[in-house]
């Protein structure tokens, strides 16, 4: 059954297909992965271990924001910010835009990043962190847009699966829009020829 969207005031009518994910429905995913995660890496950290939590800016912002009150074990955060997207598209191009400002050498390290897509973005930053030797380097995604993602692009935790359509809300983005929606919808690229 489909979602009505709200009336939002900074929201045109047709900018927004439909909603794939309600608030609460985003809620209790990030409950649920938190768990998770945090079963996983209790078994895993030793006496007063804590791990680097590192927040890909700007799209995961929200989803980190809630995951990390949500978790049980002891984690310090850190924040990076990669560009790939121009527009609705994945460059292929990967900048680090923001770096860590600590050491991450023998620490475990969680990336939440809000949306898998191709897996360039992911597959570099790995690979940039896994120079800095780190004990560990697990992944938390949002949602996971499965069509194109390449062979090596993999995330250990994974909010949604979902088809190739271009997503905004709770931190994802047209054009630094919609960031603030409660909810999780498709964008309609249409409305841009009004």
């Amino acid at each position: 059954m489909s979602q009505s969207i709200p009336s939002i005031p900074y929201v045109a009518e047709n900018e927004i297909n439909e909603i794939l994910f309600s608030a609460d429905t985003i809620a209790e995913r990030v409950k649920s992965l938190a768990t998770q995660i945090t079963s996983e890496y209790n078994s895993l950290l030793k006496a007063g271990e804590r791990v680097i939590v590192i927040c890909v800016l700007k799209g995961a912002v929200v989803f980190f924001s809630d995951l990390i009150r949500e978790l049980g074990f002891d984690h310090q955060v850190e924040f990076m910010a990669i560009s790939s997207y121009v527009g609705t598209q994945s460059s292929g191009n990967v900048r680090v835009d923001i770096d860590l400002k600590r050491d991450i050498a023998g620490r475990h390290v969680l990336i939440v990043e809000d949306i898998l897509d191709t897996g360039n973005t992911l597959v570099a930053l790995k690979n940039l962190l896994a120079t800095r030797k780190p004990a560990s380097v697990k992944t938390a995604v949002l949602l996971h847009k499965y069509a194109h993602t390449r062979e090596d692009a993999d995330a250990e935790y994974v909010g949604f699966k979902i088809e190739d359509k271009f997503v905004i809300g709770y931190g994802l983005d047209y054009e630094q829009r919609f960031r603030s929606l409660p909810f999780i919808g498709v964008f309609n690229p249409e409305s841009l020829k009004n």
